[in-house]
């Protein structure tokens, strides 16, 4: 509302406040955690349903512009680190689809047949038409 976004305007910057944060991790602890991200399992058949997500985004015309190989990297950094926080040496594809609206949903754009639909919506319909592994 309009009092709201007075108080936003009036306030301070927020870069400057998140400046002013104390660490909270040092950077080796970070590089630390990085690694352990690293090592987390990701199974042939995993990988499998990346891709069909990826190429599903590709074919069905939802989307102005499927997603990219870039983007099944970016999935499946973000679903290792998902399952390190759950403590799982593994990616199960309940991280894939935990993570896949934050990391996909900004990069779809819905396409001329599907105007009207929310970028969440599109991220829901791409989940539901690939299969998921046993």
């Amino acid at each position: 509302d309009a009092r709201a976004e007075r108080e936003l305007l009036q306030g301070e910057d927020r870069r400057e406040l998140l400046a002013r944060l104390p660490a909270v991790l040092t950077p080796e602890q970070i590089l630390a955690a990085q690694a352990k991200v690293a090592q987390i399992h990701v199974a042939p058949t995993l990988l499998d349903y990346l891709q069909e997500l990826l190429a599903g985004s590709r074919r069905s015309g939802a989307a102005r512009m499927g997603l990219s190989p870039r983007t099944g990297l970016a999935v499946l950094r973000a679903a290792r680190a998902w399952a390190l926080l759950h403590r799982r040496a593994h990616v199960l594809p309940e991280d894939v689809q935990a993570i896949l609206p934050a990391v996909i949903g900004h990069r779809l754009h819905p396409g001329d047949a599907d105007l009207g639909r929310t970028r969440s919506e599109l991220v829901e319909r791409l989940v539901k038409s690939v299969g998921v592994p046993v």
